[in-house]
């Protein structure tokens, strides 16, 4: 029996069906079944040794269980960056280098028509909702699955482990990080966690709503002891700054290589002040909770790229953070971070400059946390176009000469790829003129990085000819909308009379990314078309050491309740990086479909729209959920598309909203495919697959 199908042991059957009716004490169950070892054949030819329990929950607060597998190393450092293998998915992106690809092919095309709703788990934070009102939004985790195991942090970071085969919870551990009210900075927001083992330790690392990175026991859930103080390391300390916790939180999943632990942060954008708290990126050991390295992304004393930071603007300056996903190329020993906007996104007249590491993609050492090659993709970020999503490692072969590289995709609508050894563009990128500033005090950078490859996967900039044309009347309200406001090409600067930016601060692409196919070399982007407006303005001094925030904005309306712009409004698109050529685009989704035919308007067939969650490829499919819309009768669905031709090869209709980006693996002889739903009180995992086979 393979340990990684996920199978529980049959032998321990008994001692679970005895703690799980009360036949014994549940301590007594847990110390029996520590005691109990099976020897177990891998599909490797390797030996492992597996406990496992497990207690419903009657009369209990949860289900408790204890899995201890021996392994050789991390499951990241087995596993790679080309692919979750193995029918596992031990990282966030399905490996360290974020594909989001399992070479699983039980579900296919002949098939899929058939998946239908395998089990549903639901998080534990209604029962704090229930007496807590913390605002909490969708749910947006993914979960790992390693040794027949899944791992999910919820919205408010209770960290929960689930049998892979049939969504039954083994346990929970609440930090409570809840307690401290809800982070400024997008909420209760949560991506994930990170999984790590030597062989005898295995641990789930967590970094939390309230700044603090715990160690838990993944066979108890217990907080590892020996990790910093009491299993976990105060994230607002060593910053060299003072920092208020409820401004400074981590969404995303931390990163393990080697035997370093890496996070970001999440700080608040648009803060008052100038002073804020830095971006540093910092590596724990993954034993003792012992800082090992930081990376300052705003370079600090007399450090490479202090230049690019006028009248000593880098010693207040903060935000420039990693809040998306790391990834990581374990055979270099490298890590890519994408950094986001400096201070106040849409002003920066304060630090006036480029303004280096902001919105670069940096690779550094693991081991050290040197910087090994940066390129920054926005100079003197005025659009809030941090770097969202993680870093794509893709193996391509260009003009014949294959090429160890990483895909970048961004909100300004760009795919930029470079070698990830050295840095270089696979492609040339060009500086472009750009408009300038019509804001006192403020000096935008006279070019931006533009790539001549791949082509841009969204609409950039804005023109008349951009606006949405169904009719001509419609033509006219959309012009006389735009014409109160400045607009222009991609990187028209805020205003003070307010500027249409196009895309908008939340992409073009966005946290959920993209997906690679190690097979062909294509890449898959999902992304949104999103006008916003920015108005600067000038704040009330004695709330402010700024002199212009942003004060007006949000989403730039269109005419009778419909969007500014043609459609598609949500698209994926897919390319082919071996050849840095558009393979093709189609909508995802109906969006208002609907509402234009009962306009009037002749059916145009779907054109995009509604929420969506991020890629995952398989051999043959290419599945990404969707929302739906429910007010035209469009029920929330996982959509499976032809990988080749882009074309809708089935959507299999679900009960619940899906938020999270799915992940796939195997768990005792059937493909799952998981996602999160809803949000707040009813936010869960729900597992797809075929029908089980006597």
């Amino acid at each position: 029996m393979s340990y990684d199908d996920g199978q529980i042991p049959p032998a321990l059957e008994a001692t679970v069906r005895a703690g799980a009716t009360g036949w014994m004490a549940s301590d007594q169950v847990i110390g029996l079944a520590a005691n109990q070892k099976l020897s177990l054949a891998t599909s490797r030819g390797t030996n492992q040794a597996l406990s496992f329990v497990k207690r419903q929950a009657m009369g209990f607060a949860a289900i408790l269980a204890t899995v201890l597998v021996a392994v050789s190393t991390s499951a990241a450092d087995v596993y790679g960056q080309q692919g979750a293998p193995e029918g596992v998915w031990p990282a966030y992106g399905g490996d360290a280098g974020s594909t989001k690809y399992a070479a699983l092919a039980q579900i296919d095309a002949n098939n899929v028509a058939q998946l239908d709703v395998a089990w549903q788990w639901t998080t534990s934070d209604a029962a704090v909702l229930a007496s807590n009102d913390l605002g909490v939004g969708a749910f947006k985790a993914t979960p790992i699955m390693v040794h027949g195991v899944l791992y999910i942090r919820t919205s408010l970071s209770i960290v929960t482990a689930i049998v892979a085969a049939t969504g039954e919870q083994l346990w929970e551990f609440d930090p409570k990080s809840w307690e401290m009210g809800r982070p400024t900075n997008l909420g209760f927001n949560s991506r994930g966690v990170a999984h790590w083992s030597d062989g005898e330790a295995e641990h789930i690392f967590v970094a939390t709503g309230d700044a603090r990175l715990w160690a838990l026991d993944a066979r108890t859930g217990r907080p590892v002891l020996d990790f910093g103080a009491d299993g976990s390391v105060d994230l607002t300390e060593s910053l060299g700054r003072s920092v208020r916790r409820q401004s400074y939180q981590v969404m995303s999943p931390p990163l393990v290589v080697g035997d370093v632990v890496i996070v970001g942060s999440s700080i608040a954008d648009g803060p008052r002040y100038m002073t804020a708290p830095p971006g540093d990126v910092r590596a724990f050991d993954v034993r003792t909770g012992e800082e090992r390295w930081k990376f300052q992304t705003i370079p600090q004393g007399d450090t490479y790229g202090i230049e690019t930071w006028e009248n000593e603007s880098w010693t207040y300056t903060g935000n420039t953070n990693v809040w998306s996903i790391m990834s990581a190329d374990l055979e270099l020993g490298y890590v890519y971070l994408p950094i986001g906007t400096p201070t106040n996104d849409w002003y920066g007249g304060h630090r006036l400059g480029d303004n280096l590491f902001a919105e670069s993609l940096v690779a550094v050492d693991a081991a050290t946390g040197e910087r090994v090659w940066h390129y920054q993709l926005v100079h003197h970020g005025l659009w809030d176009y941090d770097i969202p999503a993680a870093p794509t490692l893709v193996d391509i072969t260009v003009d014949g000469r294959p090429i160890k590289a990483v895909a970048q995709v961004t909100k300004q609508g760009f795919v930029y790829v470079f070698d990830r050894v050295t840095g270089e563009p696979v492609w040339p990128i060009e500086e472009l003129p750009v408009p300038a500033s019509t804001v006192p005090g403020e000096r935008v950078s006279p070019t931006q990085p533009f790539p001549t490859k791949p082509p841009a996967f969204e609409p950039q900039g804005l023109a008349i000819d951009d606006l949405i044309d169904f009719t001509p009347e419609l033509r006219a309200e959309a012009e006389a909308i735009v014409s109160e406001f400045e607009y222009g090409p991609l990187y028209t600067p805020p205003s003070l009379r307010g500027t249409i930016q196009v895309p908008g601060w939340g992409g073009g692409a966005n946290w959920y990314g993209a997906a690679f196919d190690p097979e062909t070399g294509y890449l898959y982007v999902p992304s949104r078309t999103g006008p916003i407006v920015v108005q600067l303005q000038e704040p009330d001094p004695e709330r402010s050491d700024f002199r212009y925030r942003r004060g007006r904005g949000g989403s730039a309306a269109g005419p009778q309740g419909l969007p500014l712009l043609k459609p598609p409004y949500v698209r994926v698109t897919a390319y082919d990086l071996n050849t840095g050529e558009l393979a093709w685009m189609v909508p995802h989704g109906n969006g208002i479909r609907q509402r234009l035919i009962d306009l009037g308007i002749p059916d145009p067939g779907p054109v995009g729209g509604g929420g969506f969650t991020g890629p995952l490829l398989t051999p043959s499919l290419l599945f990404l959920g969707h929302s739906g819309r429910p007010q035209d009768g469009e029920p929330p669905v996982l959509r499976a598309f032809d990988k080749g031709t882009g074309a809708v090869v089935h959507e299999t209709t679900l009960p619940v909203r899906p938020t999270g980006t799915p992940m796939t693996y195997m768990a005792e002889g059937r493909q799952f495919i998981v996602m999160a739903y809803g949000a707040g009180e009813e936010a869960g995992l729900i597992g797809l697959a075929l029908p089980s086979t006597p």
